[in-house]
């Protein structure tokens, strides 16, 4: 399943995206119009719903105006690991290395044409596991201030 999620400044790539794609399977959690809203509370459906129940197969995409904030989010929750995306070697990237499974794009910042490229890329790179499994780990051992 892909949950995907926007804020008011995200919507219209947020549409281009479903509709440039209708076969896949979309859980549009919002938002629905362009009435300004927050996008910390679309960033939490998206990765509740990422996350539980856990499956390998399920990804979410965030939209907001820089993607920075959605971003910020998600990566506050465990197990996500929220990829800023802007180009084609960070979406291959953020797979590659980081295992991502939220990409993270600025709707005000990038083209529909090169936002469906980066998500062609997102979900078909596979993570490249060796010596990045420990990374990932570590990315997804909880802090708690610790640093």
């Amino acid at each position: 399943m892909i949950y995907i999620g926007s804020d008011h400044a995200g919507i219209e790539l947020k549409k281009e995206l479903m509709k440039n794609y209708p076969s896949l399977p979309w859980e549009d959690l919002g938002t629905y119009n362009s009435d300004s809203t927050d996008f910390p509370d679309f960033a939490d459906l998206v990765c509740k719903k990422v996350t539980e129940p856990w499956s390998a197969t399920n990804f979410g995409v965030l939209v907001c105006g820089s993607g920075q904030g959605m971003a910020m989010r998600a990566n506050k929750y465990s197990h996500i690991r929220a990829a800023l995306v802007w180009n084609r070697e960070i979406a291959q990237l953020s797979r590659e290395h980081n295992d991502a499974n939220v990409l993270c794009l600025p709707g005000r910042f990038i083209s529909p044409q090169e936002a469906f490229a980066c998500f062609d890329i997102f979900q078909k790179t596979a993570f490249s596991q060796g010596r990045h499994s420990q990374r990932v780990a570590k990315i997804n051992k909880a802090t708690h201030n610790s640093i």
